[in-house]
């Protein structure tokens, strides 16, 4: 039997980087940017709040950078607080790089296994998608999708009932495969 199983973004992920208020070390944003001009000059930030303090910060996205090379339908994006760009630039190692600062998934996603119920006997073939790069413990997801405790996820990849082409520990964010055996 084979299946699939997507792991899917449910809110933009926490931005960690310490508050120069409060001391916190987590953010939260909505998706709204901020475009300022000087002349044909264009700074763009994606605006976050504390979530102790509520203090307002920048995460640089363009800067210093002439109107006539920003792609205008990119441009509207910025105007209309596009949430998928907000995602995808959170995302960028550039602009976590250049704004120093992770991010934190916890709990801001689910795991879609498109309710399918597992025989008792017989092998399960299953493929994990990921619909965005969250970081996630392979044992944490295979735990979760059948109804288990990751502790019983471990054993059976000890005793060689659940194997994989891919590593299984720490974390992954990209697509991987894995069997598991029962019989």
């Amino acid at each position: 039997m084979h299946t699939t199983w997507v792991v899917v973004p449910t809110c933009l992920p926490s931005i960690v980087r310490r508050c120069h208020v409060c001391s916190s070390d987590r953010f939260q944003t909505d998706g709204a940017f901020r475009v300022n001009a000087h002349h044909k000059i264009l700074d763009v930030w994606l605006l976050a709040l504390c979530t102790t303090c509520e203090e307002t910060t920048k995460i640089t996205v363009l800067e210093r950078v002439n109107v006539r090379y920003v792609d205008p339908d990119l441009l509207d994006r910025f105007h209309e607080n596009d949430v998928a760009l907000a995602a995808t630039l959170l995302q960028d190692p550039a602009v976590q790089h250049r704004n120093r600062f992770t991010l934190d998934w916890g709990e801001g996603w689910r795991l879609e296994t498109g309710g399918w119920e597992h025989p008792d006997e017989g092998a399960i073939d299953v493929s994990v998608r990921f619909a965005a790069r969250v970081p996630v413990r392979p044992v944490r997801l295979v735990a979760e999708g059948l109804g288990l405790t990751r502790g019983s996820v471990e054993r059976l990849i000890a005793d060689g009932s659940l194997v994989s082409a891919h590593r299984l520990t720490g974390r992954r964010s990209s697509d991987f495969t894995f069997t598991l055996k029962r019989g």
